[in-house]
């Protein structure tokens, strides 16, 4: 067949179409698209040898009543950062630090720290107003070209957004145990922000759809996945199956508790699985327990640090698990080891040419 651009190889795995190589691609932002595209220069047809998605919201949250402010300032030699987010009846803080070689960062103080501030937070969310910005979609539709395609993305489900973003996954385990109401009622408002955005997500240009979740088995465990999570994702992957779009998430940890659960999920891919030895689903586990869905696979971050050999060898491994499905993407979607890339990246993509099509 002839040969196809990395936005075409990308959609053909969502679409379940025909495809001459399975796609090799990165999330933008892991690393500088230019360099990883100047490292792998171009392949024999003249095309890019790695894909790029963006993620990319169709929709918009206004605020017109709230806002936050950011404060920069240095611990040591560290870099943090204290967003102070003000509302119309109080005021809560959240407290970052970055690390410095990807400029990431992490919570250290989450907005949420007494029962006092729930208020506070419903303020900010029942003050949200959501309408569509389909503009973003081709904008970066276009931006991109036939190197890649957008990665849209709704809000994460209500416990995994209260957990990572709101109030921490200790202090909400306290929270539930203590004061129900309070969480069950922050619940009932992301309920319906998500519902809405899944609603103008499913009406987007988007062929497939996201839920950033960052799942896994030890933070959320199989009833509350079963509770906020699950019911999400049918309902997001029912709406898009009604003009052939597909549900994804980003499942990213520990998964083997929640097998069951993912298989009868109506879910249509797994976004960002990030397999053995960093985590505990193996390429072949996906493949059998998943037998009808996209794998986009993270390129496990540790096996970047293997001779170039090594690197290709598991590369081999994953594209014989699961390449000849033509429901394979190996992607860069977790970090990765800025001394390794002119090694790694080479070697995946040498892989993913040799093993040829689906």
């Amino acid at each position: 067949m002839p040969s196809m651009t990395m936005r075409d190889r990308i959609l053909a795995v969502v679409r379940g179409e025909e495809m001459d190589r399975v796609p090799f691609v990165m999330y933008e932002g892991i690393m500088p698209v230019r360099t990883a595209q100047a490292i792998l220069g171009r392949d024999a047809e003249g095309g890019s040898r790695i894909g790029v998605m963006r993620w990319c919201r169709v929709h918009q949250v206004d605020t017109p009543h709230c806002r936050i402010d950011a404060e920069d300032y240095m611990v040591g030699a560290t870099h943090w950062r204290r967003n102070i987010l003000h509302t119309p009846v109080g005021d809560l803080v959240e407290e970052r630090a970055f690390e410095p070689t990807y400029s990431s960062s992490s919570i250290r103080k989450h907005y949420v720290q007494e029962p006092e501030d729930y208020p506070v937070l419903w303020a900010y969310l029942e003050d949200g107003v959501i309408r569509e910005n389909y503009a973003q979609f081709h904008k970066d539709a276009a931006d991109l070209g036939e190197d890649g395609t957008p990665l849209v993305a709704v809000e994460r489900t209500p416990y995994q957004q209260l957990w990572v973003q709101w109030v921490g996954l200790d202090r909400l385990g306290f929270h539930f145990a203590d004061h129900p109401d309070l969480v069950m009622h922050t619940v009932e408002i992301l309920d319906r922000r998500e519902r809405r955005i899944m609603e103008i997500a499913a009406a987007s240009p988007a062929e497939f759809v996201d839920f950033p979740d960052n799942i896994t088995a030890p933070a959320i465990g199989p009833r509350r996945f079963a509770e906020y999570c699950v019911p999400y994702y049918d309902a997001l992957a029912d709406l898009l199956a009604e003009r052939g779009g597909v549900a994804f998430s980003h499942t990213d940890g520990d998964l083997k508790p929640l097998w069951g659960l993912l298989a009868k999920s109506r879910l249509g891919g797994l976004d960002s699985l990030s397999p053995a030895p960093d985590n505990d689903t193996s390429v072949a586990d996906a493949v059998r327990l998943f037998p009808e869905k996209r794998l986009f696979v993270n390129y496990p971050s540790s096996q970047h640090l293997l001779p170039a050999e090594g690197v290709r060898a598991r590369a081999e491994e994953i594209l014989a698990a699961a390449g000849h499905t033509g429901r394979l993407q190996i992607q860069l979607s977790e970090n990765v080891p800025p001394s390794t890339w002119r090694t790694s990246l080479p070697a995946i993509a040498a892989a993913v040419e040799a093993f040829g099509r689906p």
